[in-house]
């Protein structure tokens, strides 16, 4: 008996990272699983790598449009969902007095505009009790430099659980935030850069971190696991820190 057996799991953002190391874990817990990329080819990769029990969707986050056709096909091949980890989300670094428009509109767009219409659809297949899970980010309550816009947008994110949880409060829906601390996934190799810059970076972080090394996807997809499940099932409203002790000390 698996934690999710049973269960239907959307996970957006799920062809890579965070996402996919989730959705792996949640179909090895007897869930049937949903995942959505930009990019057909990785998620293609990302459905081959999970083996069975998943379907992936093309689209994008910050596009209704995609977020219609993507809700659609749930229902039509499942007709509910019992899980939301609302995942998908960019970083990207701007120092303040170089932001500009396009800077702003596009982390905006997909890591508050694209996590609310993602949750705000998905609704009418959620059954009473349904498990909503945000990822934030430990930049939400942190001040690091040239972060100003992707803070933000994650500060907005622990809001969301916070509102949503009374909103949803009548239905019994639980809605956690997750907050990654520094993981070693391609997206942080791609903001740090391959050169021996971006490995020296990645030394300095790692040293930063109370437990002296970079977190793993598959550390935040346990995590996910027990906010999905029902080991959780008296944890609502909060804000879960998987980072080592790097936000906490």
């Amino acid at each position: 008996m698996g934690k999710l057996d049973g269960k239907v799991a959307l996970i957006t953002g799920g062809n890579s990272g965070i996402g996919l190391a989730t959705a792996k874990r949640f179909v090895k817990e007897g869930a049937y699983v949903f995942i959505t990329g930009r990019r057909q080819s990785n998620l293609d990769e990302a459905v081959k790598q999970i083996g069975s029990n998943v379907t992936g969707v093309q689209g994008d986050v910050a596009k209704l449009d995609d977020l219609d056709r993507l809700f659609a096909q749930i229902k039509k091949e499942k007709g509910k969902l019992d899980i939301v980890f609302a995942n998908a989300g960019v970083a990207k670094y701007a120092p303040l007095g170089t932001i500009d428009e396009e800077h702003f509109d596009s982390i905006f767009g997909g890591n508050v505009k694209g996590m609310l219409f993602t949750v705000q659809k998905a609704l009418p297949l959620l059954p009473d009790g349904a498990s909503v899970i945000l990822n934030a980010s430990i930049v939400g309550s942190k001040g690091f430099a040239a972060n100003s816009v992707y803070s933000a947008t994650k500060a907005a994110v622990r809001s969301f659980a916070r509102t949503w949880t009374t909103d949803l409060k009548a239905r019994r829906i639980r809605v956690n935030a997750i907050s990654p601390g520094p993981i070693d996934t391609e997206g942080l190799r791609e903001l740090v850069g391959s050169s021996e810059v971006g490995q020296e970076r990645l030394k300095n972080l790692s040293s930063t971190v109370p437990m002296g090394r970079l977190g793993t996807a598959d550390e935040i997809a346990k995590a996910a696991v027990f906010l999905a499940s029902d080991d959780s099932s008296f944890v609502t409203g909060i804000e879960l820190f998987v980072d080592g002790g790097f936000a906490q000390v």
